[in-house]
């Protein structure tokens, strides 16, 4: 865990953001249910994580930039050694106080009493409206009651503010500590790619390289995936948000995995493709080189004040050139650029925003133009081609393809850093270890 000194820095920057005018609510997702009355695994909201680094559920946290006092109130669980035997230790109220930098921290049961008076008077309430439904009728109730008593001198916030106009923003710059976890997540994804690399033979299922990808995370200290892993083989590497991962491995397969390890909150977002024979076919070459031609100039391209969209529209235009060059599409290439026609083989962006969240927050445009890159921002480089088996009018050498290469990339002053870069990806070292 950081230092508590760090999230005390985030809330106090956070609450000068605001300004004394406003007030903040932060607040965990509810646990869900599995099935019966088993839960899904609890991980924080990544806000709560970030200001407060409270792991537990049910958490809400109020800032108040503008108070004399009680500037930062959390309402937490409390203690209770009988459900703590069952479900684990709590911090509680003192914990909440002692170790996690609340000015006063109480029972999350006593919220709706509170909320209030914890907010009344204020210019701007900062929360987020559409996550939790309940959290969104419990803020809706107090700010009717602080309408029935504007005349006692109790008024409701003016406005409602979307979080992503402060708080996200401060999240989407990385500070050291964080750019030194993002490392960390990196090098434990790397090594676990490597090690599906390794394992992955024809015959082999596509669950048991899953199973080896997230137990190499939790050995090395993850928390885990920080997204569902992907294990698409042959035709299912064509399926981008391919989960199932229950088929095995035929000779002559391509592997793409896109599999990033959560460490400390914070998550990697890798993907590589190799061949599951140990050597690629020409075909799968051809497809492959292109890919990876793209993906390394785009990578190349990160510097403060390139944007997204430019990353994109160059990644685009290698890309279709390519797809004309192969037999994919029919030229000229300005022409499949304009109608889209890429589009049925390249259908999703170059880049995301990288972080505590692996499609992290922050806004991609600014004034409706997209926002130019600056120095602690992380981003991904993920270009792809993907051949349905039944696409049309395609080369039969070509069906049932897909390829994706990800890497991680800091945006530095002087240009970029690829965290990522420790993962094999050209053709020489992806045979040499598949073929090992």
């Amino acid at each position: 865990m950081l230092d508590p000194s760090v999230f005390a820095a985030r809330r106090q920057a956070y609450m000068e953001a605001l300004g004394p005018g406003a007030v903040a609510i932060v607040r965990s997702l509810p646990e869900r249910v599995r099935n019966g009355d088993s839960h899904y695994l609890f991980r924080q909201h990544s806000d709560v994580a970030y200001l407060t680094g409270f792991p537990e559920p049910e958490t809400t946290v109020v800032l108040r930039p503008g108070a004399d006092g009680e500037r930062v109130v959390m309402f937490v669980r409390p203690r209770d050694p009988e459900l703590e035997t069952w479900d684990g230790r709590r911090a509680g109220i003192e914990g909440a106080r002692e170790r996690y930098g609340a000015d006063a921290a109480y029972p999350a049961a006593e919220l709706d009493q509170r909320l209030g008076d914890l907010i009344a008077n204020c210019e701007e309430l900062h929360y987020a409206l559409g996550l939790d439904p309940d959290m969104d009728l419990r803020v809706a109730a107090a700010l009717a009651r602080l309408r029935k008593s504007e005349k006692r001198g109790k008024r409701p916030p003016r406005a409602v503010v979307d979080p992503r106009a402060a708080l996200h923003e401060l999240r989407l710059h990385k500070s050291v500590e964080e750019v030194a976890i993002l490392r960390k997540a990196a090098a434990i994804t790397s090594e676990a790619h490597v090690a599906a690399m390794r394992a992955g033979r024809p015959g082999t299922f596509e669950y048991e390289l899953e199973a080896l990808v997230d137990f190499t995370f939790r050995k090395h200290g993850g928390a885990g995936p920080g997204y569902t892993t992907i294990v698409g083989a042959g035709e299912n590497a064509t399926i981008l948000h391919y989960v199932e991962n229950r088929c095995a491995l035929a000779a002559g397969d391509l592997v793409l995995i896109d599999a990033g390890c959560e460490y400390h909150h914070y998550t990697a977002d890798v993907t590589r493709t190799w061949p599951a024979s140990g050597r690629f076919t020409p075909a799968q070459r051809e497809l492959y080189d292109l890919v990876l031609e793209a993906q390394e100039a785009a990578v190349a391209a990160v510097r403060p004040g390139v944007t997204l969209d430019d990353l994109h529209q160059q990644v685009i235009r290698r890309l279709t050139e390519g797809m004309v060059a192969l037999g994919l599409l029919e030229g000229p290439v300005d022409a499949r650029i304009e109608d889209l026609g890429y589009k049925k083989f390249y259908m999703h962006g170059t880049s995301h925003w990288l972080g505590m969240d692996v499609h992290d927050v922050g806004a991609y445009t600014r004034g409706g133009k997209p926002r130019p890159l600056e120095p602690g921002m992380v981003i991904t480089v993920e270009p792809g081609l993907y051949v349905a088996v039944d696409a049309p009018g395609v080369p039969e050498r070509l069906r049932g393809l897909g390829v994706r290469i990800e890497d991680d990339v800091l945006v530095t002053a002087g240009g970029h850093e690829n965290l990522t870069a420790a993962c094999p990806k050209r053709v020489a070292d992806l045979e040499a270890i598949c073929g090992a």
